[in-house]
């Protein structure tokens, strides 16, 4: 059988949890997962705490295969996450040579403050995920990929983090949309699932719009034969009960 590969996102930031920063960086990086064979089965929002930090990378880690962080690793004093992580993993901070180069060469030596400097400080053996945008860079400790919280930077380190890490097969999608509302359909629905346990996943999401409703359900499968049966299933299923139905790449 082929492994699977799953992930867990924490989102790190007492702005996402205020709501003055709406987070970009979710549904990127869940995009990102599924296009890499991925499951992204677990995501937390938590604050700039060093125990909620500590706990929630250690509830996580031997969890899922990779386990990624955003926010939390810049020059401020409520930018704690790398010496959290290294907390948590049991692995000393210390200034990585490489990093402290990086971000002397880029800022200058008279504008390479303490704080600055703070960047540069990963647990013990830490690999670098490269900066393009503003230098500092993101890091990789054991199977924690910390990336930074500015959508364009993240956007850019997770563009090098898929081109390291392993997936599985590319989960494919198809959505079938109905006229029914989806307690018509549910009964059957659930009927189709558990005859396809383990290879095709079923959800079913009511929807409402100019002035009608329905229901669209969306299959996911990287097997695309199987997928292909169950949603002709799905469709005799809508079309006996004489309501149209569509069905969307």
């Amino acid at each position: 059988m082929d492994k699977s590969y799953t992930a867990a996102l924490i989102v790190i930031g007492n702005e996402i949890l205020s709501g003055r920063t709406q987070d970009k960086n979710i549904n990127y990086i869940a995009n990102k997962m599924v296009d890499h064979g991925i499951a992204l089965v677990d995501v937390r929002i938590i604050p700039d705490v060093e125990e909620d930090i500590i706990a929630t990378v250690r509830a996580l880690k031997d969890k899922v295969t990779y386990l990624f962080t955003t926010g939390g690793i810049g020059p401020t004093h409520d930018d704690i996450t790398s010496e959290n992580v290294a907390k948590a993993l049991d692995i000393p901070l210390e200034k990585n040579e490489q990093a402290y180069e990086m971000l002397e060469t880029f800022y200058g030596k008279d504008a390479f403050t303490p704080p600055r400097q703070k960047m540069a400080y990963l647990p013990r053996g830490a690999e670098l995920i490269p900066n393009p945008i503003s230098t500092a860079p993101g890091f990789i400790s054991e199977n924690v990929y910390v990336l930074a919280g500015v959508p364009s930077i993240m956007q850019a380190m997770i563009e090098h983090v898929v081109c390291i890490i392993e997936g599985g097969d590319v989960v494919l999608s198809k959505t079938v949309s109905s006229s029914f509302p989806e307690t018509v359909l549910a009964e059957e629905l659930s009927r189709i699932q558990e005859c396809y346990k383990g290879q095709v996943e079923i959800g079913s999401y009511p929807y409402f719009k100019d002035g009608g409703s329905g229901v669209n359900i969306v299959l996911r499968s990287s097997d695309e034969a199987v997928l292909d049966r169950v949603v002709l299933e799905v469709e005799y299923l809508i079309s006996s009960r004489n309501a149209s139905v569509l069905t969307l790449i």
